[in-house]
This record gives C-alpha cells, structure tokens and sequence, in this order.
C-alpha cells in the first residue's frame, strides 16, 4: 500500500486520467483565445470593462547594483499567463515627423504577431521625434539604453478602475521604453501620459532597472468615469533586493526625500475623497493599504519564499501579513540565484504540494512517488486532494525574463535579457543582447492559438508538459539538458561580451553582427534540443504513458 491515501493501484489507474486532465486545464494552456472586437465595438467608456485583473500571474525580483555579484542592477518579470503572446521581437529605433500621432492598441499583449493585421487601434496620442529600440513581449522588457521593466498585476480596488483613458498596462510600457532613457525618466513619463489619456487597467506594479537604480512603481486608476491615474513608486537602497508578487507592497511615503520617494499629486487626496483614509485620523498613510489590500496569501507566501531564499538570516514568518519591501541579501546575487527562485515550487517545506505524494519502493522505504508533480492542476489536486499553493515555478508561464543592465558596458552590451519560454523549471535561459539586430525567427512566432513547429515556445511548451506526467523521472531528463546549456552560457558570457567589445571599440555593427550571431545559436540550439526531447520523453516512456 501507498502512504497516500488512495491504494496504490488506484492511485496508478487514476493518474493517467490526471494527466489528461492537466494538458487540456485552461490553467497556462491556450485554451479559448479571445478574438478582437471591431473597433466600433470598443468606445474609450467601453475598453475593457468587466474584465477581470490576473492577480496570480506573475512574480518580480529586483537587484541593486550593489547587491549583485557584478554590479548589475537586475529586474524580472514571470509572465504566467494562458492568453498572453508568445511572439517576441525587437522593435527598431525610428524617427518620427514633426506633428505625427502615436496609435494606441487594444490589448497589444494578445496580438498574432509583430505585424497583426487585425490589430484594432483605440486612439491617438502626439508622438515623440525618436522612439527608441526596445525588445517586444507581451510586456515589453528593455530598451536600447539598458532601461528594463517587470511586472506583476496587482488589481487594487474594484472603483479604482476607470474605463475613460487610452493607455492600458502593455501600453503603458512600451510608451516608457519608446520614449525614456533611466527608471527615473520613465516614472514622469508615465505621469504626463497618464494624465493627460488617462489609464484604464487594473493596479500594476512595475519593477523598473537601469544601470545605476532600481524603483518600485505601483499604479492603479483614478477612479471611475475620471481621466488620469494615482501612483507611488519607492527607489530600492542600492545593496538590496526585493519581489513583487501581484499584490501592492508600498507602505510609507516620505515625498520630503524625491530621491527615494515620488508620487501621483492625488496620491493623499484621492484616498481621502474616497473615504479610504482621514489625514485627521490617528492611522498613518498607507499606500497599498488605502489603496487595495494585503489579503493574498499566495501573494505573500511567494515575497516571504524570494526574500528568505535569498536573506535567511532574517527569519521570516511565512504566514506573515507584511514584509520588508526591500532587504540586503545575505550575499552577493546573481542572475542564477534569480534563475533558482523562479524555479522553486517550496520543495523541502510545508507547502510543497507533493510532501504527501509517496510510495513503498522494493526496499520497503517511503520514498515520492514518480507522478509527483508540483504543477498540478485543480483537476488532479481535486482528485488527489491536495491542498493548493500559488508557487514561484508556474506552469502557466509565457516566458521568463531577467535582465542585466551594467553601467560600465556600452548599452549594446551592457543590457542584456535572460529569456527562457514555459515553466522555468524545465527550460533553460538564453541570453539576448539588447544590441542584437533582430530575435530568431522562430521567436517571432505566435503559438497562442496553434501547434506550430516554427514557433520555439512550442519546443518548450510540449517536453514541459509531457515532463509532468512522471514529473520524478522525466525532470531530471530535462535537467540534463537545459542544467549544462545553462553552465555553458555563463562561463562564457564574459569572454564573448569582452570580444564583443573589441569589436565595439573597432566599429559597433560588427558587435551587433557578433551578438545577434552568438545569441541566434544558442536560441536555436535550445529550441532544436527541446524538440528533440520533446520526442525522446514519448520514446524513453513508452512503457509508462
């Protein structure tokens, strides 16, 4: 008999049923696509009303440049969607002529690719002279002058959000790239923009980085039927760390020290006008507190699992309401611890949803069962009753980024985007420079709405998803692969950044041409190596599927 509570041939008959189950669970698959509406079909009063914000669907981390190893300031972003595009390209610099409009996009995120004929504009905004180059996803990622965002949804208050502007989160991001060169920049940015057309999505935080500062910036509606938008945002201390994790984090703001602190002009007034808090009243002002909650604890279970991984020390409590929004790492960070995090589903804890999973081996010892699998979906959790826990490691995922951006490197080569597609977990990173000419062409395939062996994300998509099956056994197959890739990738960044900067030095296209050669094979490698073991999971298996 199993030490689970089903008997052991039960348990064996029923989870070949659980994997069907978790293949086609709407959880991270690509499910039913919404189509576009006609352009008549979406007012400015009508954009996006009734939806519903995804307030489990990413995670952060943000590194100071005092905190890395290498002085690199880092931001991240986990897009762990099952709508969002899988496409990503690099959107040129370009000039603009005098007196041009910028158009506005419904739901850029969900588009087919970099040239989706039916994308439905929803207005225009002036444009600037020169937009800058930037790398496109679903949530754009970084900018030619090292300038990189993160991202988590943060919902906040139902009467927060207003339906009147133009600019939704997606938006609101790849206008900041176009048009801002430092975190600080792209913070007024986003003020002017916001208020003068206005912001119609959910909360949202954004993790901005360049190559000397790291900022928090959290911003939600004005409020029904108004125009504009309300705003903090908190610089990290340059020898700290932080997470965001779809729940608003900022407390405090001391706007006496614009060096640390900024804020949207209505950020007290509005909150007293709503009721939300009395500038009278003995409660200090509490921006996420005033202005959405502190409730989720799958929000907070992964702040408490990202700053203890990386500060032990601090011996925080998992079930606590708040944490530190900032904390100095136990010891120095690098884009592989960042990797590490992502990759955690609280193995080794409580909340580790397989602890229970075990089995009688022949040796008589209990040891986990070969099925179990930490990305579970309700399905299977329903049937094998397992309680359930929002980890970092997320099958849903779109893509993960992090990124570096590094001061003492010209841009081309100083930013740099660590990207791998699906569950962390099971994919490997590859390194695209921000001075690359263009991304491999099978990254520029959208797999959303269809199987396509010309889009990479299905490479990893499909040994991602057959790994769960027997999850014990077949992960470490894909670890063998992605782990070694991986190793290689790092040992060598700094020779092949040092050569790239030779060839900077001597003329800065045959540094562009050396990058985008160096970052299009190792993607593609990847993307060959997964379809490969896409097809040796099926083979290896057989026997067992």
């Amino acid at each position: 008999m199993s030490r689970f509570s089903l008997p052991r041939r039960l348990f064996s008959a029923l989870v070949p049923l659980g994997f069907l189950l978790l293949i086609t669970a709407s959880s991270g698959d690509p499910g039913v696509f919404p189509s576009y509406p006609e352009a008549s079909q979406i007012p400015g009063s009508q954009l996006q009303e009734g939806n519903q914000p995804c307030t489990e669907c990413c995670t952060s981390l943000l590194v100071g440049k005092d905190a890395s190893e290498d002085g690199s300031t880092m931001t991240s972003h986990s897009c762990d969607s099952g709508t969002d595009r899988t496409w990503i390209a690099l959107e040129p610099r370009k000039t603009h002529e005098p007196g041009s409009q910028a158009t506005l996009w419904y739901q850029p995120k969900r588009t087919r690719g970099p040239n989706d004929p039916d994308r439905v504009p929803v207005g225009e905004i002036p444009q600037v002279e020169v937009t800058y180059k930037f790398m496109d996803a679903a949530y754009p990622i970084m900018n030619e002058h090292q300038l990189a965002i993160g991202e988590t949804t943060t919902g906040g208050k139902r009467e927060l959000r207003s339906t009147e502007g133009l600019i939704d989160a997606p938006e609101l991001y790849r206008l900041v790239l176009e048009r801002a060169t430092t975190a600080r920049e792209a913070i007024r940015v986003a003020d002017e923009l916001t208020k003068e057309f206005g912001y119609n999505d959910w909360g949202e935080c954004f993790t901005f980085a360049d190559p000397e500062e790291v900022w928090f910036f959290e911003i939600l509606g004005p409020g029904q039927g108004r125009l504009g938008a309300v705003w903090a945002a908190v610089r990290l201390p340059d020898d700290h760390i932080a997470v965001s994790a779809n729940s608003h984090r900022i407390l405090e703001l001391d706007l006496s020290d614009p060096d640390h602190f900024m804020a949207s002009d209505n950020v007290f007034s509005l909150a007293e006008e709503m009721g939300w808090w009395d500038p009278e009243g003995e409660e200090e002002f509490r921006f996420a507190y005033a202005y959405a909650s502190r409730n989720s604890l799958y929000s907070r279970r992964r702040e408490w699992r990202a700053l203890s991984l990386l500060a032990p020390s601090l011996g925080l409590d998992p079930n606590a309401e708040n944490y530190p929004l900032s904390v100095k790492p136990d010891e120095k960070v690098t884009v592989q611890d960042l990797l590490t995090i992502f990759r955690d589903y609280y193995a080794d804890t409580p909340y580790d949803m397989t602890r229970r999973l075990t089995v009688v081996n022949r040796e008589g010892m209990a040891v986990k069962s070969p099925v179990a699998n930490p990305f579970m979906n309700g399905d299977v959790r329903e049937l094998l009753e397992i309680d359930r826990e929002r980890t970092i490691a997320s099958p849903a995922a779109t893509y993960v980024s992090i990124t570096q951006s590094r001061a003492w490197l010209p841009d081309p080569i100083g930013g740099v985007v660590w990207l791998g597609y699906d569950n962390p977990a099971t994919t490997p990173h590859i390194p695209f420079y921000i001075g690359i000419s263009q991304m491999p062409e099978s990254y520029m395939v959208d797999g959303r709405r269809e199987f396509s062996r010309d889009c990479a994300w299905w490479a990893f998509r499909r040994a991602s998803r057959l790994s769960y099956f027997r999850y014990q056994e077949m992960a470490p197959v894909l670890r063998e692969v992605w782990e070694p890739m991986e190793a290689e990738l790092f040992s060598r960044q700094a020779s092949v950044e040092e050569e790239a900067l030779a060839l900077y030095q001597q003329d800065p296209a045959l540094a562009e041409e050396f990058l985008t050669e160096y970052s299009h094979e190792m993607a593609n490698r990847a993307v060959s190596s997964y379809w490969d073991m896409g097809d040796e999971l099926w083979v290896r298996f057989n026997s067992r599927f």
